[in-house]
């Protein structure tokens, strides 16, 4: 099988986009991405980023609905400990059937304590912490999905599902309770995201046979993530697949090498990375996988490094020959996930990049037969 294409929509907004401009590029990158052939859309929810501006993923997913036909959303991800899990269990199956299957749920626990703090969680630090109300979340919203009586009080949340009341006739009807379990009956596919060496959301993705995805830290952790997922996969009684690994990356598609590095230098794509996420991802080590790949110091990393020895930028030969390498050396997988960046202002190079991606890099990236599972 080859690659196949989705976008992780964060959506990096540069401060002063207005609620509707990041609104209305999510559509437009929707139904873009659906006329080129990409199979998936994530989108982020954030409730305290300025450049990652998107409480509600949902509303993008509802008003796209309508304008696609192929590909499949998700939340990348909906955090559990901001949300009470019976309102998100009943809103995921709604969405999931107003869809019509193409969703599946992307969980999180948060990331960033500033919006921990403001849903009432004090300690948003304490990732094991919010890792316990992810675990009690998906509890209650697997039971609300079945529809089956219960009462739980539970240590973070209290929830239950009640009993249908008895009906006096057969054409009474007003008795009956919605029914919001997702689109045929069955739980959604979901998926996890991991970013660290020693991820504990892919040892939780192996563990529960969740959909893993990678945020492309640097090849020694991509491994370590497989290793951990598929460790977990095995010991829980299921076959790991690479086919269901997803790694999300910066990637940039022009004509030529020269033009790409160009429109990525010069562009939003730059602009981002110089003002934003440089500083956050030294400042935090996350630069430092990188900077091992590469043998260089984290003082040295800077935008060049990163178009040369991390991003994924340059024609459709060059990106092709740029993937099987990182193939070769990590094992492969089955989805790239590419990082959407703000061409609200002129989307042609993004519209036309996101094309080559799908058509011209994607059908040459091959998963090694030998690697496809296990």
């Amino acid at each position: 099988m080859s690659m196949e294409t989705g976008l992780i929509f964060h959506p990096y907004m540069r401060p002063g986009r207005t609620a509707r401009q990041t609104f209305d590029w999510g559509v437009q990158n929707s139904i873009r991405c659906d006329e080129v052939g990409f199979t998936s859309m994530l989108i982020s929810e954030h409730a305290s980023q300025i450049w990652e501006n998107i409480p509600n993923p949902e509303l993008i997913m509802a008003a796209a609905a309508l304008q696609t036909k192929q590909i499949k959303f998700a939340p990348m991800a909906h955090l559990l400990p901001h949300q009470h899990p019976t309102k998100l269990a009943i809103m995921v199956g709604w969405l999931s059937q107003i869809l019509e299957g193409r969703y599946f749920l992307g969980i999180g626990a948060g990331a960033y304590p500033q919006a921990s703090y403001m849903h009432g969680i004090k300690n948003g630090e304490d990732t094991s912490f919010l890792n316990e109300m992810v675990r009690e979340s998906l509890m209650i919203m697997e039971k609300i999905w079945k529809r089956e009586p219960f009462f739980y009080e539970g240590r973070f949340w209290d929830a239950g599902f009640p009993e249908e009341a008895h009906a006096e006739t057969e054409e009474d009807e007003q008795h009956k309770l919605a029914n919001f379990a997702p689109w045929g009956g069955a739980f959604p596919e979901i998926a996890v995201t991991g970013f660290s060496y020693n991820s504990p959301s892919m040892r939780l993705a192996g563990e529960k046979n969740y959909k893993p995805i990678s945020i492309f830290s640097g090849k020694d952790a991509l491994k370590k993530h497989w290793e951990t997922y598929s460790e977990a996969n095995s010991l829980a009684g299921f076959t790991p697949d690479r086919a269901r690994h997803a790694v999300s990356q910066t990637v940039f598609v022009a004509d030529t090498d020269k033009e790409a590095v160009r429109l990525v230098k010069e562009g939003p794509i730059g602009y981002c990375f110089e003002r934003y996420l440089i500083p956050i991802w030294k400042r935090f080590g996350m630069m430092d996988g990188f900077c091992k790949d590469a043998g260089v110091d984290v003082a040295d990393a800077n935008l060049d490094f990163l178009i040369k020895h991390v991003f994924v930028v340059g024609s459709p030969d060059t990106c092709v020959e740029k993937l099987n390498k990182l193939f070769h050396e990590c094992g492969g997988w089955g989805t790239m996930q590419v990082e959407a960046h703000d061409y609200y202002d002129d989307p042609t190079p993004w519209f036309n990049s996101l094309e080559l991606i799908a058509k011209e890099v994607a059908p040459r990236i091959s998963l090694p037969k030998t690697v496809a599972a296990a």
